[in-house]
């Protein structure tokens, strides 16, 4: 009878003890993003009712996949990645040099490798590779210091110029707001990070306005002057960067593919080619106008249900949200992803270290980043980059980084510190 009492307790500690570890995890978080996968697949599917073949389920069956890896990875101990972070920087580095050689290509850019019939985008699992690896650098030596702000950048250009190669620039884009977001976490002067945009910045002034790229330039004189270490050096190293940085975008420029080159362009003025390039934006900007204020109905918007709007399911799958639930389901979705963030915030300024505080802000870096222009993209206030909306955007790979990263961030949260009493 005693053993029998025992063995109740036993069974019942550990079943308390299982409740307790489930309890730990930032559950929020973790159903606003099942619930964005949800609503994705629901759109996509919106967006395909017409269509021969449809992939909204495959979105949900992805989603699935990678709420299980998060699930597995949030019960597992985050700080094991500290030493693992060479490792997995290594692999991330060959994977997208892997693409470089056997990858498949389409739309004139070579990003897949086909495993067992499944196309893997290694360029977005990169992206949580390199936030894993800037998190344990930072992690060791706080970019406090000119020459830790150099080694990130250092660590991050590698990953980066393979996937401009390929080319993908809009993945490029999300490499520089991972650094920079967690460079600021780290530390950093937001002077430095300042500095070091600046030269982008005044490649598209130089070709856009003169006189603004003058004054450009002399306000980062005077921001290297409060800002560097050694003020006279750096404040001729700025105004001589920003000055060079005009002639660097030409040869950027002459680097871009063709079809990249009318993205930027057309974004500017989509009607200089209403029937091609410009014809993604026209369409998308027409479909969220018409959705108007409380949008036309679930699958009932014209332009997504006559397949005005190309591709539609993947990067311009805001545009079918805003014509079929107008502005206020933008607004809601919206509102949803500022939650999400809000959360990662959180979590980051309750991480037990360094490390893990780290790895939320390269989480919630990549997001924002992703989140504002795909939708600028979509309204016309950003260049079509191919940048897929988090959890909403059908793509295989992308979800399943989401979800990894998602994992991390939970993994952060269930081991913080918490007081008991």
């Amino acid at each position: 009878m005693l053993q029998r009492s025992l063995k109740r307790s036993v069974i019942g500690s550990r079943w308390r003890s299982a409740i307790a570890s489930w309890q730990e995890l930032d559950w929020m978080l973790l159903l606003l993003t099942v619930g964005l996968t949800v609503f994705g697949g629901i759109m996509i599917r919106s967006a395909e009712l017409r269509a021969a073949e449809t992939d909204w389920w495959w979105h949900w069956l992805i989603g699935g996949i990678g709420l299980t890896l998060a699930l597995f990875i949030a019960r597992s101990r985050y700080e094991v990645l500290i030493h693992w972070h060479w490792i997995i920087y290594a692999i991330t580095n060959l994977s997208l040099i892997a693409v470089m050689a056997i990858g498949a290509s389409a739309k004139g850019a070579q990003r897949w490798i086909a495993i067992g019939g499944f196309n893997l985008q290694p360029s977005e699992f990169a992206k949580v590779g390199v936030i894993i690896t800037l998190a344990a650098l930072l992690h060791a030596k706080p970019a406090s210091t000119i020459p830790a702000v150099l080694r990130a950048l250092a660590i991050t250009g590698v990953p980066w110029i393979l996937v401009f190669l390929q080319p993908d620039l809009g993945t490029s884009l999300v490499f520089g707001a991972i650094v920079l977001g967690m460079l600021y976490w780290g530390n950093a002067n937001p002077g430095w990070l300042v500095l070091l945009t600046s030269p982008v910045i005044s490649a598209i002034l130089f070709n856009v306005h003169i006189p603004a790229w003058l004054i450009w330039t002399a306000l980062m004189g005077v921001i290297a002057w409060r800002t560097l270490p050694w003020p006279k050096f750096g404040t001729a190293g700025a105004i001589l960067g920003n000055l060079v940085g005009g002639e660097v975008g030409h040869i950027i420029w002459g680097v871009l593919k063709d079809y990249q080159k009318q993205r930027v362009i057309l974004f500017l003025n989509p009607e200089k080619d209403p029937l091609g390039g410009g014809y993604h934006l026209i369409q998308s900007r027409i479909a969220i106008g018409a959705g108007e204020f409380w949008g036309q109905g679930l699958n009932k918007g014209t332009q997504t249900q006559l397949n005005f709007i190309p591709e539609q399911h993947t990067d311009f799958i805001f545009s079918a949200i805003g014509e079929e639930l107008g502005f206020v389901g933008g607004l809601c979705l919206l509102f949803v992803f500022w939650l999400v963030c809000l959360r990662l915030v959180l979590i980051a300024q309750n991480a037990r270290d360094n490390f893990g505080s780290l790895l939320a802000i390269g989480v919630l870096s990549m997001i924002v980043f992703q989140v504002i222009v795909n939708i600028g993209m979509t309204i016309g206030l950003a260049p079509v980059t191919g940048i897929p909306l988090p959890w909403i955007s059908y793509g295989r790979s992308a979800m399943l980084t989401n979800f990894l990263a998602i994992g991390l961030v939970e993994s952060v949260a269930k081991y913080r510190h918490r007081l008991r009493f």
